[in-house]
């Protein structure tokens, strides 16, 4: 299943004490931390607009940062844009993390992750013109294998707003939101907020 092709707007959670402990995350409910809070609500700058949905994991760092992040809009919780399930791994240093393909004792298959959330991002582009997409980042890992056909990118910044559009007919651009032009979102149907 490949992603349909349509913009969005992702976006990484504010920063957790796990995160700047260099610990894996994963489906454990791990609440951001005063930098991460702070994160979100710069982000705000960027975010505001009238967004056609805003889409969070149900995590509470990413429900938390798109309430924080885009104050003016109740953000819809999915669990299917939850973190990957790292099982006995969670809480464990950043280092032990298993190859993509692998999957971690008593954790979620890298193959049901993808199809989780690939059918996630799907449904969103199918209703709904411009969602604004705030997760994780093995979510982001995902979205980067299904647009450039490996799971190995750059870790994806906290709090960090990124448009995603599709290139021609098979390509896909990743562009950070604080780089683009108000002119080429109000393009794209965003309206900014008065």
């Amino acid at each position: 299943m490949s992603l349909v092709r349509k913009p969005f707007v992702y976006m990484r959670h504010g920063e957790t004490a796990w995160n700047d402990q260099q610990r894996i995350c994963g489906s454990s409910d791990i609440p951001l931390n005063l930098r991460g809070e702070e994160q979100a609500k710069a982000a705000a700058e960027w975010l505001a607009y009238e967004w056609s949905q805003v889409i969070s994991s149900q995590l509470g760092r990413a429900r938390t940062t798109a309430a924080l992040a885009v104050p003016h809009q109740q953000a819809l919780a999915d669990a299917r844009f939850n973190e990957r399930d790292f099982g006995q791994l969670e809480g464990a240093p950043i280092l032990n993390q298993p190859l993509h393909r692998e999957t971690p004792k008593g954790g979620e298959s890298w193959d049901r992750f993808v199809g989780r959330v690939v059918a996630a991002v799907n449904d969103a582009l199918i209703q709904y013109p411009l969602p604004l997409l705030v997760a994780h980042g093995s979510v982001y890992r995902v979205l980067f294998f299904q647009m450039f056909g490996t799971p190995d990118c750059t870790p994806l910044k906290n709090a960090t707003p990124l448009l995603i559009q599709p290139l021609g007919d098979q390509g896909w651009v990743v562009t950070e939101l604080a780089r683009v032009s108000a002119d080429t979102l109000q393009q794209l149907g965003l309206k900014p907020l008065v």
